[in-house]
């Protein structure tokens, strides 16, 4: 299982999109959060506030995220080695969890440039320091653990096919609609009282919470019971394809 997640690893740092998309998601964030003169501007707010950030940070997480886990079964499926993985002393579950963590990790490895953000309000504010850590840490916190869903959509749209772009397509539409799309659903007030349910439904919803600086339990039973499901239906998935 290691050693299928560093292949994993190695197979996107040596390629060149891997790289073009990590610059991307970094230069969106640089453009919207420091240069461009928008209500996202982190330097035009006048206060040591990061929210604009992780505003925005899960949209460019749409693009990305689905970017990192396209080719991680549908090129397998193409290039006919998964069959090579299923005869491997490594079980279904076993390979999914090495691609699972991979994409985490490249996630996480794109995430922690940001910290620069912080580390540069911290000592702009007068007086220095004068930043909310506390709830800093914790929107962190649900930026990972959003991300995570994220690649376990992805992890599930590319088992569902050998194209990297479907797969990538498919993940685009599945992130949006568990981040947005059910809360959207909700405020249109069709629904009556199914309403609060669809927006607690969203991941959105409890990303918001924990960015409010306080890490409820049911916030992160809910994120991992996300990933459960995810993983669950692209362990599904490799199973049919051994049929």
């Amino acid at each position: 299982m290691f050693a299928l997640y560093l292949k994993e690893v190695r197979s996107f740092l040596n390629s060149i999109v891997g790289y073009v998309f990590l610059v991307i998601f970094l230069l969106s964030c640089w453009l919207f959060n420091w240069m461009l003169d928008s209500a996202m501007n982190l330097m035009d707010r006048g206060q040591a506030d990061l929210t604009p950030f992780f505003n925005s940070a899960p949209y460019v997480f749409l693009i990305l995220i689905p970017a990192i886990t396209m080719r991680s079964i549908a090129e397998e499926r193409r290039t006919g080695t998964i069959e090579l993985l299923f005869t491997r002393p490594i079980s279904d579950l076993g390979i999914l969890l090495a691609k699972f963590f991979a994409g985490i990790t490249l996630m996480t490895l794109s995430v922690l440039p940001t910290v620069v953000y912080f580390v540069s309000l911290y000592y702009l504010g007068k007086p220095t320091g004068n930043i909310d850590v506390g709830a800093s840490i914790t929107s962190y916190l649900g930026l990972l653990l959003l991300g995570s869903s994220f690649v376990a959509i992805g992890i599930f749209s590319s088992s569902l096919t050998s194209s990297q772009i479907v797969s990538f397509i498919i993940a685009i539409a599945l992130c949006y609609f568990f981040y947005d799309g059910l809360s959207l659903l909700g405020t249109y007030a069709q629904f009556g009282n199914l309403d609060i349910y669809l927006q607690y439904l969203t991941l959105n919803f409890h990303y918001d919470s924990i960015k409010k600086g306080v890490v409820d339990a049911s916030d992160i039973v809910f994120n991992l019971s996300f990933i459960v499901l995810f993983l669950s239906a692209s362990l599904f998935t490799l199973k049919t394809l051994k049929k």
